[in-house]
Order: structure tokens, then C-alpha cells, then sequence
């Protein structure tokens, strides 16, 4: 058991002292809040100062696109996220709202693009491949502009030349659109040195638009006397060499494309400036063929009709094209119907090439020069070109016995002088013949044919009785007749055989003569060696 504890004097007690109240302005306890508060204030400082702008993307569709996943890339690289899609009030189009990465915020200029990119195939190349496995995602080319933007309209289609690939665009002008397609390419002597970007329909309906991108250092051969042509398929010539086949390229055959060249190729040209705008030709002859500086328009009347010849038929100088048939209209003068062909004419096609005298040396004008040929027997006149197809053109030749006539200057355009046309010759020539036909009488000859067709029968028959009346009487007397010379032709035969006695009587007689002529032959020998035995006779030979 343990001792009790002793108990203790109060005094011995130990005093307690009132210590006075202390104050403090700062207590450890809001340390971890206030450090929590800066460190979020820190981060969200941080994410707000991170976060990349925010704009808007227009599509037709949303195919292919997903909230949160679908990236946007510029050269393969990730630079924003598509945030949230919706549709306009007037569900006509689909916003498409994004984020770029803080390092691509000066990316949004006005003239960046975006587009969908998904697997697809054009003209020359295949896009897009990729997408089958990662999914589509907006493309994007950063532009060159200044001024930013928040508002874009996506492209449908991916476009064929980014922003940053050196070379320059041009514009090429058709009145349709030919066998070529984007990503088409564009050949310089036969090397493919660019590509068809875009075409379209002209506002106006009159004409196609195409754009075209050519890389550098290509782009330095397109100057201003540059000609553009379509290049698609093969060009099949016939000439008198034989056949000519041309084509750019195996790949323009199949997906068509556009070659360029330049004229007059010696003489230095300014280069093209960028966008710079040109015609597009339908094939390389018409290309690079001479544009005329001088034209002159003219009417060719005709009184014949002018079926087969069309617009743009040729106005023909013994081989050498002088103009084409621009217009063909009705003339009603003086109560009478003519045919007019309006053309555009080049007289400096005529003109020689260092032959002869040139009309500048003769002092004469282009008027008086046409005026003189007009004096020579100059005509125009309709041929055909085609015998099967029928197509007309108008030929210029000299005919010395054309009638007088000149150039009706006075009109407009002037008029030129015509002959008829060789066919139209021919067709008056038949029809006189159809009308003289015509008048005949074909209905008095064919009695009067009748009659004596009748009256032929006739004769006919009485020449067949006296054939069968000969064939009655003369014909037993010819039979006898003939059997009598056979007769006598057997008898002949019987004589002249060789065991005849008629043959035997001849030969002996034969013989007779022959001993009588060897008998004469030696008398006359005998007369030779003794001719005065004629006289005296034959003398006594001696013993």
C-alpha cells in the first residue's frame, strides 16, 4: 500500500502570475490558403496568357470535323483544336469554332486559308491519303497580309499551291472550259512547270476564268508576248509531208493541260507582272500564229445561195488564208434576193515578201494597189472544200474574162466584186436541162414510140413466117444437096489415096517424064559439044 501524500502548507504553494495580453498582425494558419491562392492565381494567369486566340471557320459541311479532336495543321504541324461546331440560324452554314496555339496567333491574317482535308482524287494528284487512318483535319495557309482576322471562309477543296511556294499566278481567259482540270499541269517545252489552281464561269456567262500557279525560276519565261494553249490529247495534222502526230505528254493525254510559249523569241520582252492576264488558245497553231495588224472588212455579194458556209469559214488567195467569214445576212435590193458574207480580210497576207515591185515603190496606196488587182481580173468567188461534208469557203483568184468591176468603196464595208461559183454553173445548167425535159412533148412521143413498136411487131412476125416458110421449103433441097457433096467429097478421097489406081497412073506418068527429061538433057548436052550436027546430023562415030 502506498504512503499518502503528504500535504503542503498553503504558503509553501507556488504563486501564479497574470502575464498580460500579447496581439499579432500575422498567423501562421494563413500561410497555406494565401500560398494556395498564388499559386492558382499563377496558373491561371498562366493558362489565360498561354491560350491561343479563338476565330471562326465557315463550312458548307461538317463532315469529318469532331469538337475537341479534329486538329488544325499548317505543314504537318499541329497549331490549334476545333473547340465547338454549329449550325447559322439559317441553317445555310456550318461555324466551326477554333483555337490556334499561342505561337500561331499572328497566323490569322486576311488571306490565311483553311480547308478540310479528306481523301480524295483529282485531275494529277491524290490528297489526303493519310486521313483514312488519322481522321480529316483543317489544313491551313498562313498568308501574307498585315491585317488580322477572326472571320473565315473555308475552302471546298484543297488548293493546289500553298502561299509560301515560290512563283507567280496568272489568269488565263477561254470562252469555254477544255479538257483540263485542277492540278492539270502546265507545260514550257514540254516540262511540267506548273499547275492549273482554279477555273470558273465568268460572271457574265461569256467565258471561262482559269488560274494558274508556275514555279520559279519557270515563271521568269512568261513575259508579255507569252501565248497560252490547251495541251490535252494529240494533235493530229495531214499534210503533204504525211501525218503529223504531237502531243505535250502521256499525262495531258489522259488529264489534259496547258503549255505556253513566247512569240518572237530572239527579241528580249518585258517579264509578266503577277496576275497578269491572258488569252488561252485552243491548240499551239492558233497560239503562235501572226496576229494582223491591219484589218479590213468586206462584203461578198452573191446571187446563189450560200448553204455551207459558215462563220469562220476561210477567205482562201490560192492556198494562202487572207480572212474569215464573220457574218452571213439576206440583201434585198432592187426586188431581188441576194446572199452577203461579211469577213474580216488581211490584206498584208498578200503582201510579197521581197518579189517584185512592192506598192510603196509604185506610189500607190492599199486602195489603188486593190483597186489594180480588182482591174486584173481579181474575183472572189464559192468553192467547195469538202466534197463529203459539204463546206463552202470563199476563194480570191484572177479570171482574165471576168466582167469590168471595181471595189464599191462608198459602202459599208466595202463590197467586192464576185463571180459565180463553178458548182452554181452546173446547178443552172440542169435546171435548163430539167426545164427543156419539161417541155417536150413526152406524152405524143411515147403514142408515136407506141405505134411504131407495134407497127416493129409486126414487121417481126412477117419476117418469122418467111424464116419458118424458107425453113419448109429450101431446107429439105439444101439437106439433099449436102449429102450429094458429101458424096462427091468421098469419091475425091477414094481417088486420091495412095493404093488408087489413079495414083499409080500418075506416078508412071511421073516416071515417063522424068526418063524424058534425063533424054533432053543429054540431046541438049550433045547439041552444046556439037552444034553443026543440027546441020549435017548426027556423024558415024569411028571404030
Amino acid at each position: 500500500m502506498a504512503d499518502p501524500t503528504p500535504e503542503l502548507e498553503p504558503s509553501a504553494l507556488p504563486h501564479a502570475q497574470v502575464a498580460g495580453r500579447q496581439r499579432s498582425f500575422f498567423s501562421l494558419v494563413w500561410i497555406v490558403p494565401l500560398v494556395a491562392a498564388l499559386i492558382g492565381g499563377w496558373l491561371a494567369w498562366k493558362t489565360i496568357n498561354e491560350k491561343g486566340p479563338e476565330f471562326v471557320i465557315r463550312f458548307k459541311t461538317a463532315e469529318g470535323l469532331e469538337a475537341g479532336k479534329t486538329k488544325i495543321k499548317y505543314k504537318a504541324v499541329d497549331v490549334g483544336t476545333v473547340e465547338s461546331i454549329e449550325l447559322t440560324p439559317d441553317r445555310s452554314t456550318v461555324l466551326v469554332h477554333a483555337r490556334l496555339e499561342k505561337f500561331a496567333e499572328d497566323y490569322l491574317v486576311k488571306d490565311s486559308r483553311f480547308w478540310v482535308v479528306r481523301a480524295r482524287i483529282t485531275g494529277a494528284t491524290v490528297q489526303g491519303l493519310g486521313t483514312l487512318l488519322s481522321g480529316a483535319y483543317i489544313g491551313m495557309d498562313v498568308g501574307k497580309s498585315k491585317e488580322t482576322l477572326r472571320d473565315f471562309t473555308g475552302l471546298e477543296d484543297q488548293p493546289i499551291v500553298t502561299g509560301d511556294l515560290p512563283g507567280r499566278h496568272f489568269v488565263l481567259k477561254s470562252p469555254t472550259l477544255g479538257s483540263y482540270n485542277l492540278g492539270s499541269p502546265v507545260y514550257f517545252r514540254k516540262f511540267a512547270v506548273g499547275e492549273v489552281e482554279s477555273y470558273a464561269l465568268d460572271k457574265d456567262g461569256r467565258g471561262v476564268t482559269v488560274d494558274v500557279f508556275i514555279r520559279a525560276p519557270h515563271d521568269q519565261y512568261v513575259t508579255n508576248a507569252t501565248r497560252f494553249w490547251e495541251a490535252s490529247g494529240i494533235d493530229v495534222k495531214l499534210s503533204a509531208s504525211g501525218v503529223d502526230l504531237e502531243t505535250e505528254s502521256l499525262a495531258s493525254i489522259v488529264i489534259g493541260g496547258i503549255a505556253f510559249q513566247s512569240l518572237d523569241e530572239g527579241v528580249a520582252a518585258e517579264p509578266a507582272d503577277d496576275n497578269a492576264a491572258f488569252r488561252l488558245y485552243k491548240n499551239r497553231a492558233t497560239a503562235l500564229a501572226h496576229r494582223d495588224v491591219v484589218i479590213v472588212p468586206m462584203a461578198f455579194r452573191f446571187n446563189q445561195s450560200l448553204r455551207g458556209l459558215s462563220v469562220g469559214a476561210p477567205v482562201d488567195f490560192r492556198g494562202v488564208v487572207v480572212g474569215e467569214v464573220t457574218d452571213i445576212r439576206p440583201q434585198y435590193e432592187n426586188q431581188h434576193v441576194y446572199m452577203v458574207a461579211l469577213a474580216n480580210t488581211y490584206p498584208e497576207r498578200m503582201a510579197g515578201r521581197n518579189i517584185g515591185t512592192t506598192r510603196q515603190e509604185l506610189g500607190l496606196n492599199r486602195q489603188q494597189s486593190m483597186d489594180l488587182l480588182v482591174k486584173g481580173g481579181m474575183r472572189a468567188q464559192v468553192r467547195t472544200g469538202n466534197l463529203l461534208t459539204g463546206q463552202l469557203y470563199i476563194a480570191i483568184d484572177i479570171f482574165k474574162d471576168a466582167k469590168p468591176a471595181q471595189i464599191a468603196w462608198n459602202e459599208k464595208p466595202p463590197r467586192f466584186p464576185t463571180v459565180e461559183g463553178a458548182f452554181s454553173g452546173i446547178e443552172e445548167n440542169i435546171s435548163q436541162i430539167t426545164k427543156k425535159i419539161a417541155a417536150m412533148p413526152l406524152d405524143d412521143i411515147g403514142k408515136d414510140t407506141k405505134k411504131a413498136l407495134e407497127t416493129l411487131d409486126t414487121t417481126l412476125k412477117t419476117i418469122d413466117a418467111a424464116v419458118k416458110q424458107i425453113n419448109a421449103k429450101v431446107t429439105p433441097e439444101l439437106s439433099d444437096a449436102l449429102v450429094d457433096l458429101r458424096r462427091s467429097l468421098a469419091d475425091v478421097n477414094s481417088l486420091l489415096a495412095q493404093d488408087s489406081p489413079l495414083q499409080e497412073d500418075l506416078r508412071n506418068a511421073l516416071r515417063d517424064v522424068s526418063r524424058a527429061a534425063a533424054s533432053a538433057r543429054v540431046l541438049l548436052d550433045y547439041v552444046e559439044q556439037h552444034p553443026e550436027s543440027l546441020i549435017r546430023g548426027k556423024s558415024e562415030e569411028k571404030p
